[in-house]
């Protein structure tokens, strides 16, 4: 295949958003017609999950196609270098097939301006506390949309965090600028500005990163006043969530797992809300502009969220949990009808999916061979799937530990490396994991079922985590394997 004779590819990529939080999900509290329509016109994968699920491991899973036992980040670190680490990626390897290569917004790499494969990057990355600290604020040695908004506004300090909202907070508020200034804005403008100077004689893959709706909750003000008078179904209470009490920070501010006040919760639910929708806005003017250049029949549009926020289920906020909130995200692939001979019918797919399958899914359409370090699988409808997910990450507002877990066909078993509790949900008859089944003798079959498999991924680890076939608890957990470490560079 001669790179002319491969499909344009669009990565869309947004942050923290949760898998139900759109219209065609069954949420009737949110409006999202241009994603709905994607959907419908794709496939949907409503098993879709990050097995990281924070910003730095799970992208690092979307880029290179590898699951956390090969790239070797099971917690939330800065400062590892990743070109050096990670010197094969999606981008990288779409280039070497003849695509140009083009990221606008979030990266969340270091060092900052690393490429990753990209011919070229636009960066927004948000708040990256260690960058802001090392060049002593925004500016646009970290930030290609700072230098946009102090151009635009005409003021040499201005900054995206000058509302006072923290960038982890359970606070939110409208947009004060004009829309037109507004991050999301940005990376959707120059995305478009791309495709109007693309090299048009090769096919391009453009990778699309949102910053929203990750915090600050600053949607434009009609979007704001919108979600403001809407009211939200109750959230999700488990049944064992009281055994976590003493981890709790009821009413902190950035606290990952307390009580907020209602009207707290609504007004966070609303800035969220309202952030997704003005994305969903974005991909209308997309869907547009790649018509308008004679595009769209030739592009994969793949849109996806690197993990999702529990937006108070079980009290809790934000990622890193292994909870249905927090790790299971939206996943669509939207393929043209020219380009689906070997998918079949376009539609929902039930099948496991996890963010490490988007690089050999994309290359398998694009006719790129799959590097041999990739364990990711392609997800084309009618290929091979697999009967269970491990994931795991490192966290903190549970106790110091790492939270293990296995989604299975039906359900989803927890264990916690610090004092051995397990948890496990019936998916099916449970989808909120409300009830915790794991002290029900009727259960114990599946339960010691579930473990085995845990076992049998974390079998040999450097952590200790099992020791002659059981599950060791209280050992001590770290967020990244030992050589990753060596590339450490803060």
């Amino acid at each position: 295949m001669t790179p002319m004779d491969r499909p344009n590819i669009i990565l869309v990529c947004v942050d923290e958003m949760r898998a139900d939080a759109m219209g065609i999900a069954g949420d009737d509290h949110i409006d999202t017609p241009n994603l709905d329509d994607l959907a419908r016109g794709g496939y949907r994968f409503t098993r879709a999950y990050s097995a990281t699920p924070t910003c730095v491991p799970a992208r690092v899973a979307l880029f290179t196609g590898q699951s956390q036992e090969r790239h070797g980040r099971y917690g939330y670190r800065e400062g590892i270098s990743f070109p050096e680490a990670y010197p094969v990626t999606l981008q990288s390897t779409l280039r070497e097939a003849g695509y140009q290569a083009f990221g606008v917004g979030k990266m969340h790499v270091f060092p900052d301006r690393a490429r990753c494969g990209f011919d070229e990057v636009l960066l927004h990355d948000g708040f990256l506390h260690t960058s802001r600290r090392l060049s002593r604020g925004p500016s646009a040695m970290i930030d290609d949309y700072v230098e946009f908004l102090r151009r635009e506004t005409g003021d040499p300090r201005a900054d995206y965090q000058e509302t006072g909202i923290g960038c982890n907070a359970m606070t939110a508020r409208p947009w004060e600028r004009e829309e037109r200034l507004h991050p999301t804005r940005w990376v959707a403008d120059e995305s478009f500005r791309f495709l109007e100077r693309r090299d048009p004689s090769r096919p391009f893959f453009l990778y699309m990163s949102f910053h929203r709706p990750h915090a600050p909750f600053d949607p434009p003000q009609w979007l704001w006043d919108k979600y403001r008078e809407r009211e939200f179904g109750a959230r999700a209470m488990g049944d064992w969530v009281g055994g976590f009490d003493e981890h709790r920070r009821d009413f902190g501010s950035e606290a990952e797992f307390g009580a907020q006040k209602e009207s707290t919760h609504q007004q966070v639910r609303a800035g969220y809300y309202g952030s997704i929708e003005f994305i969903d806005l974005q991909l209308n003017r997309l869907r547009e502009t790649l018509s308008d250049q004679g595009l769209l029949e030739d592009t994969v549009i793949v849109f996806l969220s690197d993990h999702g926020d529990m937006m108070g289920d079980h009290d809790m906020y934000r990622k890193s949990v292994g909870y249905e909130g927090s790790a299971r995200v939206p996943l669509v692939v939207h393929v043209p009808p020219r380009w689906r001979e070997a998918w079949g019918e376009i539609g929902e797919v039930d099948s496991i999916a996890e963010l490490r399958d988007v690089m050999p899914t994309v290359l398998e359409l694009a006719g790129v061979e799959v590097p041999h370090d990739v364990d990711g699988m392609s997800l084309r409808p009618g290929g091979a799937v697999r009967d269970h997910l491990h994931g795991e990450h490192v966290i903190g507002s549970l106790g110091r530990q790492s939270m293990q877990w296995i989604r299975s066909e039906r359900h989803k078993y927890v264990w916690f490396s610090g004092d051995g509790n397990e948890q496990l949900f019936d998916l099916a008859a449970d989808p909120r994991e409300e009830r915790d089944l794991a002290g029900l003798p009727e259960h114990e079959e599946e339960l010691a079922r579930h473990r085995a498999l845990l076992v049998a991924a974390l079998e040999g680890r450097e952590e200790g985590f099992v020791s002659d076939g059981e599950l060791v608890a209280g050992r001590p957990v770290q967020t990244e394997a030992s050589w990753v470490r060596e590339f450490t560079r803060l």
